[in-house]
């Protein structure tokens, strides 16, 4: 028997949130409230747990919380209402490279689906067409999310510490100006791509030139400016070929896109990783399968989306320079000279799609933590050959990404959860990316929940013992009275046995 699809065409957003809102409330959204108020003698309010970070992550792993019910959750984030995450900052790309089949922060519920949001407003016949899901309509989507879990984010938060008070947590912040601090039980670091450090430029480029003359792929740029310029890209990832466009796109005279590799990569080996095995038990793998998994993705690397290679390539003044990496920057009178094995390159401005540098030092966040948490470097020892200086510095996560204290006796570490670059290495490289979401964000939310229940082990018992909610509506003294009158009937004259021996 064929089954309908559900009519999108008369529907609207606000409809869909109703009825994703129905179809919750059929699964039990939101779970009963089951952890009590944290007494404390400065009746200072703690939260359940504090989000860092609203984008993507952030917002989905609210809702999760607030599915377990967990009542106090707070979500904090640097930007602007509106702009959280990458999406409409340094994301620069058309669509998102995930395939559109396999984004899971809709918890299999249909009417939370982007697929649902994207049918809802564009028709069911746009979304047959569509090939990968379009950047801004992404952060469109999670923003409705965000609605339909009535996920209220704190902006222009900037996170400056978290560190131990007592038997809870401190997140230092600034708020329009104001230093203040907010308690939690637990904090998780949903910092996306650079959680774990922050964008690198090569010294041989910041050490010798102005911070006028080049920028970060992963950063503002001003790309009006780049009218009539000459510009170099380093870099041959997704973010090199997006700002290359972009600069194309603005009037630059020309952009020549350099990388060190003989050839960009063709195949994607983090689709091959996608599955539902690997993703949710990525963390009981040894050791050494995982630090060999991420040397691999290290020397592998994958190819910059088709779509942004295909446009960038039409460009009549688009240049790919393969096997040219840059040797050495100079600032000449008219221009940046760039010294490659094959000669000078000259341009007006750089662009540095460099990646990202593994310092939790630079962490404003992480200012108390970043030297209590246990990282790989002190944890594994690698075979002989397979030493990896960069990933020795990744932190050493549990299996539910929470950090583990250097110090054994410095507890309030692990109450504090890396859902971020952080989990390379412990995690897998695609747990906290879109396509890990459905998969991930469980086991993060396991670890939340674990460590709440544990903190109130003391009192599991005295609270079973002072449980007194009925479940059956009969007075306390039904019991009573039920024997008082058993024992009334039992002492009264059996008139009838009486006659019978009488011979009646």
């Amino acid at each position: 028997m064929m089954i309908a699809p559900i009519d999108t065409s008369r529907m609207t957003l606000d409809d869909l949130k109703q009825a994703a809102l129905a179809d919750l409330t059929l699964l039990g959204y939101p779970s009963a409230p089951w952890l009590g108020d944290h007494p404390r003698p400065d009746a200072a309010e703690i939260a359940d747990a504090i989000i860092v970070g609203g984008g993507q992550s952030g917002v989905t792993i609210a809702a999760a919380l607030k599915w377990d019910g967990l009542r106090r959750v707070r979500v904090l984030d640097s930007g602007a209402p509106g702009s959280e995450g990458p999406w409409l900052t340094f994301a620069r790309m058309e669509e998102l490279r995930t395939p559109k089949t396999q984004v899971g922060n809709e918890f299999n519920v249909v009417n939370l689906s982007v697929r649902r949001w994207f049918e809802t407003r564009y028709g069911q016949q746009a979304w047959a067409d569509l090939s990968r899901i379009p950047r801004t309509d992404w952060k469109a989507y999670l923003d409705w999310y965000a609605d339909v879990f009535e996920i209220a984010i704190t902006n222009h938060c900037e996170v400056l510490d978290v560190a131990p008070h007592g038997d809870v947590i401190a997140v230092t912040t600034r708020l329009d100006g104001k230093i203040e601090t907010s308690l939690a039980r637990t904090v998780v670091l949903a910092t996306g791509y650079d959680g774990a450090g922050a964008w690198r430029v090569p010294p041989f480029v910041s050490d010798t030139l102005g911070p006028e003359k080049f920028d970060h792929t992963n950063g503002p740029v001003d790309f009006d400016a780049l009218k009539g310029l000459r510009v170099g890209v380093l870099g041959h990832g997704a973010s090199a070929f997006d700002n290359a466009i972009k600069a194309l796109e603005a009037g630059a005279a020309s952009v020549d896109l350099c990388f060190r590799r003989a050839r960009l990569p063709r195949t994607n080996p983090h689709r091959a990783v996608e599955t539902p095995g690997m993703m949710t038990q990525y963390p009981d793998l040894s050791e050494t399968t995982r630090w060999d998994i991420a040397r691999f993705f290290r020397r592998a690397d994958q190819p910059p989306p088709v779509r942004s290679f295909e446009t960038a390539i039409r460009f009549e003044n688009f240049t790919l320079r393969p096997a040219t990496p840059w040797l050495e920057v100079s600032q000449q009178p008219d221009a940046i000279r760039v010294t490659t094995p094959d000669g000078d390159l000259e341009f007006d401005h750089l662009l540095l799609a460099t990646g990202m540098d593994v310092d939790l030092t630079v962490r404003p966040e992480l200012r108390t933590l970043h030297d209590k948490v246990a990282l790989w470097g002190d944890r594994y020892m690698p075979q002989e050959g397979s030493a990896d200086a960069r990933l020795a510095r990744f932190p050493y996560l549990d299996g539910f990404y929470g950090f583990i204290p250097k110090n054994p006796h410095e507890t309030w570490v692990g109450r504090v959860f890396a859902f971020n670059s952080s989990s390379f290495v412990s995690h897998g490289p695609h747990s906290t990316s879109i396509s890990g979401h459905k998969h991930a964000v469980p086991r993060l939310v396991r670890g939340v929940l674990r460590r709440l229940l544990l903190d109130r082990e003391a009192v599991i018992l005295p609270e079973l013992k002072a449980y007194t909610a009925p479940d059956l509506p009969i007075p306390d003294d039904f019991e009573n009275r039920l024997i008082a009158a058993n024992r009334q009937a039992a002492s009264a004259p059996k008139i009838g046995n009486q006659a019978k021996r009488g011979g009646v």
